[in-house]
């Protein structure tokens, strides 16, 4: 009896043992890096099952134990609370750090920039090229395409802020647009309420037609309350703006990088040398910038700028001093001669 009762106390000890041994296996895996081949990236699709995603984690070599990663998500309950997505998992990350992630919902997030001055055109084009965007703008005429983005304008030149907006893998690039133009019209409306009620704007879309022309002239920032001080006065003074960027929105496809005397005589909707009054619609996507400075012009007495050709502009009060100006900056331009966006 003794004999048993030792045999049994042994048997006990070695299963007591290798249990231990066991726990301290189990916790050094799940505090040891996973080692993962540089940065890996894992693609958790909707309703994935976990021990899909495990063979998943496996096949990448994310993880050597997958019954420790199972006993794991089962005891804390992580299996049960993956989210769907993108996820980059460091070399560094031990597999405690893999199922926190997994469970976060931080998915990998892309940048799309709508580039300050661009078109609804090129906007669209920028959509196309874009890899991580899903394109659901295909297909829809511009009639569905505003409805759906909230858009209550017909024309959807500037109806998107120009800034960069992150979106996760497979993103809907309707839902990208809907953003940019609720931000647009949030920005525009602080500027707006906040707005000296002595510029000639009758509404708050007229003041994101002049921002668009702001945007087209100049990329300089500094620039940019100088610009929108001058068309300002000129509109005070009922004078004609005769900015060249609305002459060649107005041209479309017939602009082949030159402006002929004879397009400036030639009557359009955006031909600003014929009508004496801002163009219909804005002529391109805007940052904040342009409609801070649409709405906060510089005071000054100038009436007239040319490029200077290193992408700054030359302010004149008088038409004298300005044909001088042009004279001396156009007419005669260096090799090197840049004009101003």
């Amino acid at each position: 009896m003794k004999k048993i009762f030792s045999v049994f106390v042994v048997l006990i000890a070695l299963v007591g043992a290798m249990a231990y041994g066991v726990y301290l296996d189990y916790n050094k895996y799940l505090e040891s890096p996973v080692e993962a081949p540089g940065n890996t990236i894992i693609h958790v699709k909707k309703g994935m099952p976990f021990n899909s995603l495990v063979a998943e984690l496996k096949r990448k070599d994310l993880i050597v134990n997958e019954l420790y990663l199972k006993l794991y998500a089962r005891h804390t309950g992580l299996g049960r609370k993956i989210k769907a997505g993108e996820y980059r998992i460091d070399s560094q990350m031990t597999a405690v750090q893999v199922m926190e992630i997994l469970t976060s919902g931080r998915s990998i997030t892309y940048n799309f920039t709508i580039v300050e001055g661009s078109t609804y055109k090129q906007l669209l084009a920028a959509i196309s090229a874009n890899e991580y965007l899903k394109n659901d703008t295909e297909g829809l005429s511009l009639e569905e395409l505003l409805k759906q983005v909230g858009a209550e304008k017909t024309h959807p030149e500037g109806l998107f802020l120009a800034e960069t907006y992150s979106f996760e893998k497979n993103s809907s690039a309707i839902k990208l647009l809907k953003r940019a133009h609720q931000m647009l019209n949030k920005k525009l409306d602080e500027e707006w309420q906040a707005r000296n009620t002595k510029l000639p704007y009758k509404s708050a879309y007229e003041a994101l037609i002049m921002a668009s022309i702001v945007e087209k002239e100049t990329a300089r920032a500094d620039e940019r309350p100088i610009i929108a001080g001058v068309f300002v006065r000129r509109l005070n003074k009922r004078m004609r703006l005769q900015t060249d960027p609305t002459v060649i929105y107005g041209m479309g496809d017939a602009y082949k990088g030159n402006i002929r005397r004879s397009d400036l005589r030639k009557p359009t909707p955006y031909n600003t040398y014929t009508i004496p009054a801002l163009p219909p619609t804005p002529i391109a996507m805007v940052g904040p910038e342009a409609i801070i400075a649409a709405l906060n012009p510089s005071d000054g007495k100038a009436l007239y700028f040319v490029a200077k050709g290193d992408g700054s502009h030359y302010f004149s009060a008088s038409l004298r001093e300005h044909n001088n100006a042009v004279r001396k900056y156009q007419l005669s331009r260096r090799k090197d001669y840049r004009s101003s966006p």
